[in-house]
């Protein structure tokens, strides 16, 4: 039997976020510089993106490219920008055809002009697809986008936009990168390592945590669907007691 059989599809998790970790190692371990594992990496990206689509679930973030990614070797983030605007290209077809909305958050304008372009020539073509909205995090860095709602609040209370007493979690999540999106029910991390690396920190409060030791270019299908199986093993009682949820 497939491991897809054993899903159920009627408690999907809404929200998928995956911290695509382990290129670098993967290529180490074939003798070859890191960008072969960032290309590699592209691969599983493309499986795990089909499969969420075919499984219904409705929302795919992927961390990839962190705010303190741009201190790496120029030459790695070189490649990993030209990977980015040929990946964009090469996959707006498949976005198109599969119904897939492309959406991007983080410091955006950082990224180099090509890079930006590109990004926002796909996301603008796939605006009105509704299947799946597939997010990447670009540039992104959970402590900066707090910061920055944290101003932009601020501001809007010293204006006499928003008081200060009405400040509730909804007004935070709407001045959040991710203010369209449902809040995170499954968190993967691929390579090992345990850790959450400045990634979504509000939005995964009650999020369940994944951690595989398979390093993303050999991320499959399977093992997402493995991942899905565990979470619905899971009780997610959101601070209230088992018999509470019975």
């Amino acid at each position: 039997m497939d491991l897809k059989d054993n899903i159920q599809l009627n408690r999907l998790p809404k929200h998928i976020a995956i911290i695509m970790d382990g290129n670098g190692r993967w290529a180490k371990q074939q003798g070859m510089i890191r960008a072969f594992g960032h290309e590699n990496g592209t691969k599983s990206v493309r499986q795990t993106v089909e499969a969420c689509a075919e499984l219904g679930v409705e929302n795919l973030t992927l961390y990839a490219f962190s705010t303190e990614n741009w201190n790496r070797p120029k030459l790695e983030v070189q490649t990993l920008m030209k990977l980015l605007v040929s990946s964009l290209k090469k996959e707006i077809s498949t976005l198109q055809d599969n119904n897939i909305k492309l959406a991007a958050i983080g410091n955006l304008n950082t990224l180099p002009k090509k890079v930006h372009s590109e990004l926002m020539d796909v996301i603008n073509k796939t605006a009105n697809n509704s299947r799946m909205t597939l997010t990447l995090a670009l540039s992104y860095g959970s402590r900066e986008e707090l910061l920055n709602t944290v101003k932009e609040i601020s501001i809007k209370v010293k204006n006499n936009i928003i008081s200060p007493e009405n400040i509730e979690e909804s007004i935070i999540n709407e001045h959040l990168y991710t203010q369209n999106l449902p809040d995170v029910d499954l968190l993967i991390r691929t390579s090992g390592e345990q850790r959450i690396s400045n990634f979504l920190l509000w939005q995964i409060a009650y999020a369940e945590l994944y951690f595989t030791k398979i390093l993303w270019p050999d991320f499959t299908k399977q093992h997402l669907y493995e991942a899905i199986i565990e979470y619905q093993k899971r009780e997610r009682r959101f601070g209230k007691t088992s018999e509470q949820l019975s």
